[in-house]
């Protein structure tokens, strides 16, 4: 393998700063005081980060909503059982995309690994084996991360693979429904077999890279894939499947059979379960502060993990498709975005079906984490669509 052009150890500092949060940040907590109220979502952390500083940091909720005429709990300053603190970890679901995946890409194209419009098929050569759609030798890894590769959306493959390999046949042979490159359309997908081909070319899984190359030279110490069994009941769950059911990331109101039992501490995206707990689209599990360390690097040029240039690269909106408000594994603010009316043109940010979500203002150096478990007990609730916006409007309207 080879050697990464940056230091071991993380020279990148994110000075506290947070012993005023709750004056300089009180309109933007109350928001989510009331969206936990209102059974937006039962549990929420959140860091922000300005100009090298963290400048809060702070939890809300429970795990789960309280029973009928229990009182509603809100804030909480230290750790316990069903209590949520800052070092609650929460399953990231999509954040995994840009956090993980994305930053894997974005090592790998720096070390002269990765050819970014290089065919998928020259390292998947199962995408093209047995089709005769001429258009799967055309996708490239520039199509996958800026999510116009022609795949889907998004496919139940767990409901007919039972294994690792059953599953990743099934993503390899997804037909495309357009023509690479012709629109944008956001692709699990695509990420599932993004993942692979990096673990191939790298030849490492993604947990293993991510965990050497990415959290442990930021100390993002509480970042992983599968957290360990012993301090699952410590995260709050995202799913009762034995209650209503519905679908994952961009499929609603489907029925799904594969677990019938809480999830908690595993991840709730059932491609992403049936993988193994480790995919390119989602498994990654983390705090608002490692988010907020990982955001920190990103808006300081990239030490110790990567280079200014490749961060420039790979967060600026693509030129095509017309259509597309993506980067190389990011979004970017279009109208009503999810990020609020005020983040800068050179913005770009994430979003976690889970109800977790990062934005990033390089203009600003300001970075927002926000992490919730909007999912329990089902998918149903999308509240947090309304309360995102406002959240994010009132950090910014603190600071300027």
């Amino acid at each position: 393998m080879a050697e990464s052009p940056h230091a071991l150890r993380n020279t990148s500092t994110l000075a506290p700063a947070f012993d005023k949060q709750d004056e300089q940040f009180s309109a933007a907590f109350s928001i989510l005081r009331e969206a936990v109220t209102q059974r937006a979502f039962p549990a929420a952390s959140t860091a922000v980060t300005y100009k090298g500083r963290l400048l809060a940091v702070k939890s809300f909720g429970a795990f789960v909503y309280p029973e009928p005429g229990a009182p509603l709990l809100t804030d909480f300053g230290s750790s316990g059982r069903g209590h949520v603190s800052p070092a609650t970890l929460f399953d990231l679901a999509s954040l995994t995309k840009p956090v993980a995946t994305t930053t894997m890409a974005m090592t790998l194209y720096e070390r002269g690994q990765l050819e970014l419009d290089a065919p998928v098929a020259a390292i998947i050569p199962e995408f093209m084996r047995g089709w005769s759609d001429l258009r799967r030798g055309s996708v490239t890894f520039r199509h996958l991360l800026a999510h116009c590769s022609g795949l889907p959306a998004y496919e139940k493959l767990f409901l007919r693979a039972h294994s690792r390999d059953e599953l990743l046949h099934e993503a390899f042979s997804t037909p495309l429904t357009s023509d690479p490159a012709s629109h944008a359309e956001y692709s699990d997908i695509g990420f599932i077999i993004l993942g692979v081909a990096l673990e191939r070319i790298a030849e490492e899984a993604v947990d293993a890279f991510c965990q050497r190359e990415i959290f442990g030279r930021l100390g993002m110490s509480n970042t992983a894939f599968n957290p360990p069994a012993a301090i699952r009941q410590q995260i709050p769950p995202t799913a009762d499947e034995r209650q209503e059911r519905c679908g994952s990331d961009t499929a609603v109101g489907q029925p799904r059979t594969l677990r019938d039992r809480i999830i908690q501490g595993e991840v709730q995206d059932e491609n992403a379960f049936v993988l193994g707990g480790v995919a390119g689209h989602a498994g990654l599990f983390s705090t608002a502060n490692d988010i907020a360390r990982y955001a920190e690097a990103m808006l300081t040029g990239g030490p110790p993990i990567l280079l200014p240039e490749t961060i420039s690269l790979f967060t600026r909106r693509e030129s095509s498709p017309p259509d597309t408000t993506r980067t190389l594994g990011w979004d970017t603010p279009s109208t009503l975005s999810q990020s609020g009316r005020h983040f800068g043109p050179r913005s770009y940010g994430h979003l976690g079906y889970t109800g977790t979500s990062l934005w990033i203002d390089p203009d600003r150096k300001l970075s927002v984490t926000l992490l919730t478990n909007r999912t329990w007990p089902n998918c149903s609730n999308q509240a947090i669509k309304q309360v995102r916006p406002k959240f994010h409007d009132a950090i910014v309207e603190a600071l300027f």
